[in-house]
């Protein structure tokens, strides 16, 4: 089967098959590996071209300064991070780095900014970038933290194709990871974002001291809104020195290979994305995160603080595979 057009993923069509117990998704995590991958991977066939993966690339447009007290960020100002505090990109400076990730295949352009919440004269500038990386061609994504009443409608308006606004964690282990802000906060802004008419980019953080039945609960969480995210990024914690996390062990990664599936199975018509913490992986690791149902990544060198594969051994890892990009 063939992978949907780029352009279908933008018609908010992506509908729940079924709703989800914790039980059943524990029950996904619970199978032997080798049976839950050929599971998710037959989901994965009926919905998407299996050797196809989307890329997108993301810029931090407003770097550092956040109030917010996210355990793993380093772009807190409450940690002591060795991360230099930037005011927000120029728009020619943002439309100059989206050109660059147009010509070296990227489809969709992603900007990133370290607020609580956009201001009204911020949003101004950032719904420019909008307009000017619309105009390239490219899909367009932000995630700005959250939103206020009327600025998703001014997102739309401008040809914003996704917001990214992560549930980071599940409900019940979220206190544990930020206090700031609640879990409904951010179901508050999804809301928002999807009552607009904008795509819904939403998925979590993995080794952050969680549960699998913390994980399970993400993925039920997930699955279950109204309509599922179009695109769930699944994010590798990168311990980030300076931050409350920063000591965490990492995790098995067959348990985030595990994590992959149960959101492919649960999710088949969406992208689910190889996010943060792909630098640490091998090979070997991404191939099988390919065959348990990601279809989506980030490509360039650089996230919005962390690291990223350089493109040349994205590319090289794509021809060893026979991937191709979309």
């Amino acid at each position: 089967m063939q992978a949907r057009p780029l352009a279908a993923v933008s018609d908010l069509s992506v509908a729940p098959v079924r709703s989800w117990t914790l039980n059943e998704v524990l029950a996904l995590y619970d199978l032997p590996l080798m049976d839950l991958i050929f599971r998710a991977q037959q989901v994965h066939r009926e919905h998407f071209d299996a050797n196809a993966i989307q890329r997108s690339t993301l810029l931090s447009v407003k770097t550092g300064g956040c109030s917010e007290d996210c355990s793993y960020c380093s772009q807190s100002a409450r940690y002591e991070t060795d991360l230099e505090r930037e005011r927000l990109m120029p728009l020619d400076e943002v439309v100059a780095a989206a050109k660059v990730a147009r010509e070296k295949g990227a489809s969709r352009f992603c900007m990133g900014a370290a607020w609580r919440s956009p201001k009204d004269n911020d949003l101004d500038k950032v719904l420019a970038m909008v307009r000017e990386v619309k105009a390239l061609g490219m899909q367009t994504c932000v995630t700005l933290g959250m939103l206020k009443e009327g600025q998703a409608e001014q997102l739309k308006e401008a040809g914003l194709d996704y917001y990214n606004h992560n549930l980071d964690t599940d409900k019940e282990f979220y206190g544990q990871v930020i206090k700031t802000h609640t879990h409904d906060d951010r179901l508050d802004t999804l809301d928002q974002v999807r009552d607009a008419g904008i795509n819904v980019c939403s998925g979590g953080i993995i080794g952050m001291g969680e549960s699998r039945k913390n994980r399970a609960a993400l993925i039920v969480q997930l699955a279950n809104l109204p309509t599922p995210p179009e695109s769930v990024p699944i994010n590798n914690l990168v311990p980030i020195p300076g931050t409350p996390l920063a000591d965490q062990p990492r995790l098995d990664p067959f348990e985030f290979v595990r994590t992959i599936a149960a959101a492919r199975i649960t999710m088949p018509s969406s992208w689910v994305r190889l996010s943060a913490g792909r630098q640490e992986m091998s090979d070997e690791m991404q191939a099988l995160c390919f065959l348990a149902g990601a279809n989506s990544m980030f490509y360039g060198d650089e996230l919005l603080t962390t690291g990223n594969p350089a493109a040349e051994r994205d590319d090289a890892l794509f021809a060893r595979l026979g991937l191709k990009a979309v």
